[in-house]
């Protein structure tokens, strides 16, 4: 078999497609919490604490040039080593939110899917079981 044809079988498989389909949902999604977290979630914990604007959250690793905004995106256009904490809340609070809808998609499919259905066991025909009745009783009578 080809590298070709191996390939359009693999790439042609139900599940393959159905991943496709799945990150590219995934991908759509994302960008739906991101929205989420950065215009609603984000400025409602700002005003809670204070600060509106969690990207202006950081700590800048070296001195401050003169003349300079100081605000995040000024000293990284600068050049200035910093950490950033303010932008890795946000994301960490994305990921949290991506993951608890995830969790209950996943919750209520698994909640949806019909249960398998047990394996039948045939019954016993009823001479069957009328012959084991007196062999119990021929031994019970010795």
């Amino acid at each position: 078999m080809s590298i070709a044809s191996e390939f359009k079988a693999f790439a042609l498989r139900g599940n393959v497609m159905d991943l496709a389909v799945g990150v590219i949902i995934g991908a759509a999604f994302g960008k739906i919490v991101d929205s989420l977290v950065g215009d609603v979630i984000m400025p409602l914990i700002g005003t809670v604490i204070g600060s509106v604007d969690f990207s202006n959250m950081f700590v800048a690793l070296a001195a401050i040039p003169e003349g300079n905004a100081g605000t995040y995106a000024a000293l990284k256009a600068a050049g200035v080593p910093m950490l950033a904490y303010g932008n890795f809340l946000t994301i960490v609070i994305n990921f949290v939110i991506l993951a608890f809808v995830i969790f209950i998609l996943v919750k209520q499919m698994n909640r949806l899917r019909k249960a398998e259905p047990a394996p039948s066991v045939p019954s016993t025909p009823e001479d069957v079981l009328l012959l084991r009745e007196i062999r119990d009783a021929l031994k019970n009578s010795k």
